[in-house]
């Protein structure tokens, strides 16, 4: 954790006035509270293509799959391929980020749900991606990114902030250099949180490993990475969460006593059923680990996969 992760954020988002009304959307969470854990680097597509602030509000239309972003009023400015250029252009710079903010509901931005209008000036059944994002994404497949407005779900929070410091780690291994080793040992390291995550996935990409052999590590490791992503991408649950500290509990079955293990039983219990946050049963974790020291549990992310004082466990 000694380097900060860069992450891309809309600018409007950090409170910069680049909306088309000349306002913005401030995220407090991201200005005020994360902005001292991560290095933000704000961008506005709109803005960076010359539209201008205030400008003609786009929208989208046309097919879902493929919509056009042209103005509100003059349908006949088009936006749709500088977004694209600077979506392409940006996607090549941008090559150090770990992860990206859009702002939700935008026609550049927008990841899910943006209204796209049919001739008729109706929006269709199916509602699409902003341009700039879909072009954005198409080039980093793996990349976390989030909306804005979801990151007000702790347990949305949380999960894309793991895989931004997961895709840290990852760059870091990267320029370290691929080797089998190495790849065993993040997988090692990944264990508990990946089984948090996607248990089926878990024991997948450790065969995928197990079977790799004498082969090249440098066309194994994209192909490891780009699945543990998608893997912790789904949200890890209350049972799914129990069923990791239940087996990390295990490690500490003969070095604890029989009230111990019944209070750490009980913990975990509470946690399932929703009357404590995963915070608690992962302190008493710690402590045990902190009395009886164990150098394969002490290096797995899932303890503190980002900095304790983010608190994101604590409403989860």
């Amino acid at each position: 954790m000694s380097t900060q992760p860069k992450i891309a954020i809309s600018a409007c988002l950090m409170g910069a006035e680049v909306r088309y009304n000349g306002g913005h959307k401030e995220s407090r969470l991201c200005s005020q509270v994360l902005k001292d854990y991560f290095d933000f680097l704000p961008l506005c597509p709109e803005v960076a293509i010359g539209l201008g602030t205030p400008r003609e509000p786009i929208r989208l239309v046309g097919d879902p799959a493929q919509p056009r972003a042209v103005g509100t009023r003059d349908s006949s400015r088009d936006a749709t391929q500088a977004l694209v250029e600077y979506a392409e252009r940006m996607a090549v710079q941008l090559d150090d980020i770990c992860g990206y903010i859009f702002m939700q509901s935008s026609p550049s931005c927008g990841l899910e749900r943006v209204k796209v209008y049919q001739a008729n000036g109706i929006p269709h059944r199916h509602a699409g991606r902003g341009v700039y994002a879909q072009a954005f994404c198409a080039r980093h497949p793996d990349l976390p990114v989030e909306e804005a407005g979801r990151l007000n779900d702790p347990v949305l929070r949380e999960n894309f902030l793991t895989r931004v410091y997961v895709y840290r780690d990852w760059q870091v291994l990267l320029k370290q250099g691929l080797s089998r080793r190495a790849l065993t040992d993040f997988h090692a390291r990944c264990k508990y949180l990946l089984m948090a995550h996607h248990p089926v996935q878990y024991k997948a990409l450790g065969n995928l490993l197990g079977n790799m052999g004498q082969g090249d590590p440098a066309l194994i490791g994209p192909r490891y990475f780009s699945q543990l992503m998608t893997a912790l991408s789904r949200c890890a649950t209350r049972g799914t969460h129990s069923n990791v500290l239940q087996h990390i509990s295990g490690y500490f079955k003969r070095a604890i006593s029989a009230e111990d293990k019944q209070e750490m039983q009980h913990v975990i219990g509470q946690y399932r059923l929703g009357i404590v946050p995963l915070v608690v049963p992962l302190t008493l974790l710690k402590h045990h680990l902190r009395q009886n020291p164990d150098p394969y549990i002490a290096r797995q992310l899932y303890l503190q996969p980002h900095p304790e004082d983010l608190s994101l466990r604590n409403a989860i």
